[in-house]
């Protein structure tokens, strides 16, 4: 079957339904601004409505009594759910409870296959009347997320927006936890001492990178290729004619002189490969070459020794000193390609290090380190200088008089247009940073700090040491949201314009507001329904929304697992760094296309397109791509479209030797069904491996864990699930064999409906459209607020599920509707109880 080709279709009926102490004294101060309560009807009895009917709520306790309290009752409390004790008359008294029945009864997880269930018409009716009745006895509770921490890829992104300023925040920061499939749930986003130090390191170099600090002592970055990196390609973005190596951007803190050296790959010997023939090694700056020397062949003559000190001496020739400006640059060390080169090797795999090379190849880069600044010259013009310094002293001379110096200060001892300035830039930097209009209790300290570093040195001295003071400021660090004294305790209130402008810009962002934003919101505008939704769709068409594609794409699909995940070699040998690369970066310019084209979300799911480059087209057996970079192609089969068939999901749900159908099930449910399973129990064992035993096929060694009774509740689902994308391979492939036999891709829904293969896994999912619309909703709320959806959530995801679908479920919709609802719009005020053992 041709790769792009349909799978076997499916055979189904209907479905059925700045110091340590410093460090110390913030650490308390942020402790008391974080008190927070739990979540829940704090202080507010529920209200009273009118049910659904009494006719519809008896008809709904007659099928839950027949169907699903046999299980669910009293005695038994299976799924610890006694439904014989809940009253579908009175939702409200339970909310949590009936939302898990309602969530399990959508998917069709209940009843469970092979027990009696009712007939689709009365699975929908009972649906209609809990779901309207959980809706309408909904008290508004918008929940109480706890202190907003920057995370790192925050932090990252503030930087750069702030400052202009690209950062290595991996080498700045340490990663952060996840709680709910994101990394920016607040209930995680802790502090400690040591994550303490690391901000104030972080808001040394970051504010020295920034200025150019004319202290900047040399050091070195080095920069390596993964280990499975093939080179034997142009590499989109290096200079053209040259093929294999690496391209970094590196920020330079100084115009100064900078050493360049390049380390080639060693075998486990020590040897480097591929030095039997001459090579040029070119290492260049913004694409101009500023070195290029021989590899191999005749410059490799007269060496001797053992094969290590050959090997230095190799590297050690690949090293350049030359002078660079301040600022962000591309440096990029690659070999310059040979006229006809390729035509006539011989490549047994894809993946040039897989080791079964001819004698023609040539090495490979290893890593790059630059080294400096030597003999630097200033701080030179770099976008962050030009970001941050608004004005010069010799300009604020020209428009403010010299005044009398203040109490203590000699007229000698203070330049009044310096203050000015240094006032100037401080109040917008702040303004930013702080994510609102700043006064004068706002800035005394940096000015302090300013006046500190100018009397040690320059006017640029005093600027750096007061940014420095201002990335370590709590209010800097921390997302605050105060609540009025106004307002008693328990009750909800709406949040200002700029926190709300703070949470939009977070939200599509990952990062602060920009001024327009900050504009409107410091007059009182941005809640105002026109304007808020023109902003919203502004952002949205905005570079930064990259960072929804990267973060939150990354995160809900998992594509930011993919660095982390090293297919076995002896069973795939073609699989290398540039396959991973591209599998990543097809499925975040697919989910791009979804946003920026404001497409309904279902083409998640159906698209007939992709973006490949000539490696990924390969991989694919899609015909006539060719070189590095990614194009818009269509797909004229059903293996490939939308997300089920991108290799980045497959790649991710898969051991490093064979499919997994468990974790590709366990996948469907948690991000296409919203109905996670429950944990595995501990000490699992893995797959039988005996020495010489017949070949068997995944399905066949699954089989051993559904023997097992504690196992068999969950992998009965999430294994028929996963066993329907069997015709696809560890690292994405299409295949028909496995262990010698046909793939048998047949596999079943949680309601226990027959699917076959992609083609009819994808069809049933597209039965019920809310529910996959639904999940992707939740995941967005769950990311944009921060914390974790309750069961006081889910009357507004219904809500904004619902509007979706009158306006063709695009996008926007969905985002629209999350930045209008009440939880992102409101807050908590804490219990006093709540407050008090905060304290404590």
């Amino acid at each position: 079957m041709p790769v792009n080709s349909p799978g076997p279709r499916a055979d189904r009926g209907p479905r059925r339904p700045l110091t340590r102490v410093a460090a110390c004294l913030w650490l308390a101060a942020v402790a008391t601004m974080s008190l927070a309560a739990a979540p829940g009807q704090a202080g507010q009895a529920p209200a009273t409505v009118s049910a659904p009917g009494a006719s519809a709520t008896v008809a709904t306790r007659a099928v839950l009594d027949r169907y699903c309290a046999t299980c669910h009752n009293q005695r038994l409390r299976t799924g610890d759910l006694a439904l014989d004790m809940l009253d579908p008359g009175n939702v409200a008294a339970a909310p949590d409870a009936w939302e898990s029945v309602v969530r399990k009864l959508r998917t069709g997880a209940m009843p469970p296959p092979g027990m009696p269930r009712p007939d689709d018409a009365t699975l929908s009716t009972v649906l209609t009347s809990l779901t309207t009745a959980l809706d309408r006895s909904a008290t508004p509770n918008p929940g109480r997320p706890l202190l907003h921490r920057l995370n790192r890829a925050e932090y990252a992104n503030v930087v750069r927006d702030l400052l202009a300023v690209e950062v290595d925040v991996k080498s700045l920061l340490p990663a952060d936890d996840s709680a709910f499939g994101f990394d920016n749930n607040a209930d995680l986003l802790v502090v400690s001492p040591s994550l303490l130090d690391r901000y104030l390191s972080a808001a040394d170099r970051v504010s020295a990178l920034a200025i150019g600090d004319p202290t900047t002592a040399p050091g070195s970055d080095t920069y390596y290729t993964r280990g499975d990196q093939s080179q034997s390609q142009h590499l989109e973005g290096l200079p053209l004619g040259t093929v294999g190596g690496l391209g970094v951007r590196h920020t330079f803190p100084l115009d100064a002189e900078y050493e360049f050296q390049v380390a080639l790959t060693r075998t486990n010997l020590e040897a480097i490969r591929g030095l039997e023939h001459q090579h040029q090694l070119e290492i260049s700056v913004d694409g101009e070459r500023v070195f290029l020397g021989p590899v191999g062949g005749d410059a490799e003559a007269g060496q001797t020794g053992a094969i290590t000190a050959r090997s230095d001496a190799t590297d050690a020739r690949l090293r350049v000193r030359v002078a660079v400006t301040a600022g962000p640059h591309l440096v990029a060390a690659a070999f310059v390609r040979k006229i006809a080169e390729n035509t006539n090797r011989l490549r047994p795999f894809l993946r040039s290090t897989a080791g079964t090379y001819d004698s023609t190849g040539r090495p490979h880069v290893k890593a790059l380190t630059v080294t400096g600044p030597f003999n630097p010259t200033g701080a030179g013009d770099t976008p962050s200088r030009r970001k941050v310094f608004v004005c010069r002293p010799a300009e604020a001379a020209r428009s403010v008089s010299r005044q009398p110096a203040p109490a203590g200060r000699s007229a000698s001892q203070i330049d009044v247009a310096e203050e000015h300035c240094a006032r100037r830039i401080l109040s917008g930097l702040a303004r930013r940073a702080y994510r609102r209009p700043v006064n004068d209790g706002d800035l005394a300290p940096l000015m302090e700090f300013y006046r500190d570093g100018r009397s040690k040195g320059s006017f640029d001295t005093g600027v750096q040491l007061a940014v420095r003071r201002l990335l370590a400021s709590p209010t800097f660090i921390f997302r605050i949201e105060e609540d009025p004294t106004a307002v008693a305790p328990g009750a909800s209130y709406r949040l200002n314009d700029l926190e709300l402008a703070s949470r939009l810009s977070f939200f599509l962002w990952s990062s602060i507001p920009d001024d327009a934003l900050l504009d409107l919101a410091a007059a009182g505008r941005l809640r105002q329904p026109a304007v808020l939704e023109a902003q919203v769709r502004r952002m949205l068409a905005d570079p930064k929304a990259a960072a929804l594609v990267e973060n939150f794409a990354g995160q809900w699909l998992h594509v930011r697992n993919l660095q982390n995940i090293a297919p076995n070699t002896d069973e795939f040998p073609d699989f290398d760094n540039d396959l991973r690369d591209a599998f990543r970066r097809e499925t975040e310019l697919f989910f791009a296309s979804i946003v920026g084209e404001d497409r309904n979300v279902l083409d998640l799911l159906t698209a007939d397109y992709t973006f490949v480059n000539e490696r990924l087209a390969k991989h694919y057996g899609l015909p006539g791509v060719y070189g590095s970079r990614f194009r818009r192609v269509t797909l004229t089969g059903e293996a490939r479209r939308g997300l089920l068939g991108k290799g980045s999901i497959l790649l991710a749900t898969s051991h490093a030797d064979r499919t997994a159908p468990t974790l590709r099930g366990k996948w469907i449910l948690e991000n296409l069904l919203a109905s996670p399973p429950p944990a595995p129990p501990a000490n699992v064992p893995p797959f039988e491996q005996t020495a010489g035993a017949k070949p068997r096929t995944i399905r066949e060694r699954l089989e051993s864990h559904r023997a097992n009774p504690s196992c068999a509740s969950c992998h009965r689902t999430m294994d028929a699930l996963g066993f329907t994308l069997e015709n696809f391979n560890a690292i994405g492939a299409w295949r028909t064999r496995d262990a010698g036999f046909d793939v048998n891709a047949e596999g079943a829904m949680t309601d226990g409906e027959r699917a076959v293969g992609v083609a009819g896994l994808r069809s049933a999912l597209l039965t019920q459209p809310d529910v996959f619309v639904g999940t992707l909703t939740e995941k967005l709320m769950t990311y944009g607020l921060g914390r974790g959806l309750q069961h006081y959530d889910m009357p507004v995801v219904r809500g904004i599920v619902r509007d979706a679908a009158q306006s063709g479920n695009r996008f926007s919709t969905l985002v629209l509707g999350i930045v209008k609802s009440a939880p992102f719009q409101m807050r908590r005020k804490a219990d006093v109880a709540a407050s008090q053992t905060a304290r404590r």
